[in-house]
């Protein structure tokens, strides 16, 4: 059997790695905590249902949430892994049957959203050329996070997701260096750097590795940022205005949404431009 045509390398092709908070029963909403701060305005523990969630698991003020102080609440995505967990794992139960269930769904929840969130990366590694030498590797890794994800509550509670990530991690940084080759050296390294308030305007970022790097606030304004390794990347308040990320590494939605760009910002084909993006400056 060709590769192409193993179970969960086809059934990738179906595989919604999108929230669709229509088959979600309101997971992220429940589960996660949050503290009252610039993201949020209110302060909120694990396991409690957030005020604004309704009775028919919809957000009351979905289409405010920046406007009444939840931006971080807009930029969350689960990957996916919300209407997984509920129509999948755990067949469209509702959590508010009973504590013990719910305590449950929301664990599975947490490692489902990590699994989901490395089939993005997987799925995004496939896709470029210079990745291929590692074609078969990949595959069967997505296969296997495939597989994992799609298992019952108490095999993916048992999983040591964190162990699954690293191994999988080493892959995907193996696909960042070989994307990463076609940029003449010198290439920036920039891993876990905490550049909080940088100006980048004039830093050469072209194949630079920003994994992990703290880039709360900074101005990339007009920066080349193709072929960058964005894993990880902070990019919370980041003025993002007229540079390019089209051909970025691991760049995800929730990064691009905690953003600040506009029309002029070159975006992968893959996300979508941000509404609260402003038109460009002259």
């Amino acid at each position: 059997m060709s590769e192409d045509r193993k179970p969960g390398w086809a059934q990738r092709q179906g595989l919604s790695l999108r929230a669709d908070c229509q088959r979600c029963v309101g997971l992220c909403c429940v589960a996660l905590a949050f503290a009252a701060s610039a993201d949020f305005a209110i302060d909120k523990a694990a396991g409690q249902a957030c005020p604004n969630l309704g009775p028919d698991f919809r957000c009351g003020i979905h289409d405010r949430l920046r406007e009444r102080g939840f931006r971080g609440c807009a930029v969350y995505d689960c990957f996916g892994a919300g209407q997984q967990v509920s129509q999948v794992s755990f067949g469209g139960a509702d959590w508010r049957q009973n504590r013990r269930m719910a305590e449950q769904m929301f664990a599975v929840f947490a490692v489902v959203r990590q699994l989901h969130e490395l089939l993005w990366h997987l799925t995004e590694a496939l896709r470029l050329a210079p990745a291929r030498p590692l074609a078969v590797e990949l595959r069967l890794a997505f296969d296997e996070t495939w597989r994992l994800a799609q298992g019952s509550p108490e095999s993916l509670l048992g999983f040591d997701v964190a162990a699954h990530w690293h191994e999988v991690n080493g892959l995907l940084l193996r696909v960042s260096n070989l994307a990463r080759a076609s940029v003449e050296q010198p290439r920036a390294e920039h891993r876990g750097a905490d550049l909080v308030g940088a100006d980048l305007r004039r830093a050469d970022l072209t194949g630079a590795s920003l994994r992990g790097a703290c880039l709360i606030g900074a101005d990339l304004r007009g920066v080349d940022l193709r072929l960058a390794d964005l894993t990880g990347a902070d990019l919370r308040d980041a003025d993002l205005g007229g540079a390019d990320l089209a051909e970025s590494l691991f760049l995800t939605q929730s990064q691009l949404d905690a953003a600040d760009g506009d029309a002029a910002t070159n975006i992968p084909s893959a996300l979508s431009r941000p509404v609260h993006w402003l038109p460009p400056s002259h």
